[in-house]
């Protein structure tokens, strides 16, 4: 009985091995870079129009063919590009107007004021009669421009695009792949906010006291 209290009243063996786990490795400074990189896209894409962004992420698949272009595929793909960045620069001259019944119309801005698509509608919902004051401006312009680059940004951190357009890049390629889209679009993020501009256009959210 005394063997067998002895024995019961020894303590297990205590690993010693699990105190001395290596901690889990840091992020490697390419991942970190990577998911910066992707959420900075997915910021600057809020700059974008809706209706833009959304044919971009519908049709860049299609026409890539997922990244395996061919001879055929790759002018296509630059056709679509080059057409969904004048779809952004003509969107930064869209405004919107809301008339007395609550009903929004969509114009374009001119150097005189704003042509509404659908004028003989509008004035009879009350349109106001100050369309003068939606002319074009300076910050217009500077808009238009910076949609265009952010367009440019978002489309090359797309890996589609890239694999089409870029399918073995070198080193000093993939550099600038990785670096000049983060750059344009912190300096266009930074000038979105110096210049900001009160148009709601076509593809932006429109505010209640529009």
């Amino acid at each position: 009985m005394s063997d067998l209290r002895q024995r019961s009243s020894v303590a297990p063996p205590v690993d010693n091995n699990v105190d001395s786990l290596p901690p889990p490795r840091p992020p490697r400074p390419s991942q970190s870079a990577l998911s910066q990189a992707l959420e900075s896209s997915a910021h600057l894409a809020n700059l974008l129009p809706t209706g833009t962004l959304l044919a971009f992420q519908l049709l860049t698949p299609v026409f890539t063919n997922n990244g395996a272009c061919d001879m055929a595929t790759r002018p296509m793909t630059l056709v679509l590009l080059f057409v969904l960045a004048i779809s952004c620069f003509l969107a930064s001259f869209t405004d919107s107007i809301k008339a007395a019944d609550g009903q929004v119309y969509y114009g374009l801005a001119t150097f005189k004021g704003m042509w509404l698509f659908d004028y003989l509608n509008a004035e009879a919902s009350g349109l106001p009669a100050e369309l003068s004051k939606y002319r074009l401006g300076f910050i217009d312009f500077v808009h238009a421009v910076l949609s265009v680059l952010v367009f440019g940004a978002v489309a090359l951190r797309d890996k589609n695009v890239v694999s089409c357009l870029y399918p073995s890049p070198g080193h000093e390629v993939q550099e600038v792949l990785d670096i000049v889209p983060i750059g344009i679009g912190l300096i266009s993020s930074l000038m979105f906010v110096i210049f900001p501009t009160k148009r709601h256009g076509i593809g932006y959210p429109v505010t209640r006291d529009r």
